[in-house]
Formats: structure tokens, sequence, C-alpha cells
């Protein structure tokens, strides 16, 4: 496997990106940052998971705001 420095979601999975968003912002916060229905109408971790793999922008929006929230803290 190829060591990816300047990549910094490298070994943090998308099950991860989502939790610590949740925790961070709540459901309701995520909602209004990214304007997806698996953040507004019933939301939950699996069925976030399950849309986010199939659509590609979504999945961007979502790494990028975990980047721009995260990418000042320590890991």
């Amino acid at each position: 496997m190829m060591n990816q420095p300047n990549n910094p979601l490298h070994g943090v999975t998308l099950e991860t990106v989502v939790k610590r968003l949740v925790e961070h912002y709540g459901w309701e916060e995520l909602g209004d940052r990214i304007r997806i229905n698996c953040f507004i109408s019933d939301p939950s971790v699996k069925s976030s998971l399950k849309f986010l793999r199939k659509t590609p922008w979504a999945r961007e929006k979502v790494e990028t705001l975990f980047v721009d929230t995260f990418s000042r803290e320590p890991r």
C-alpha cells in the first residue's frame, strides 16, 4: 500500500467521517450545511453511508466538510 502523506483522508473510513461530523455538528446542523435528505429526513449513519457510497458529488461535499472541520486537529 502506498503512503499518501498529502491526503488528509488517508486511512479514514467513510463511516468515521460521518460519525465524527454527526458528533461535532449533530444531524440538524449537518443537514443545514449539506442539503441532502439522508441528513435531513430520518437520518442515520447506515442510510447516510448507503447514499454517500452511491453518490460521488455528495460524498465529496461530506469529505470536504470533514477536512475543513478537522484539518487543524491532531490525529
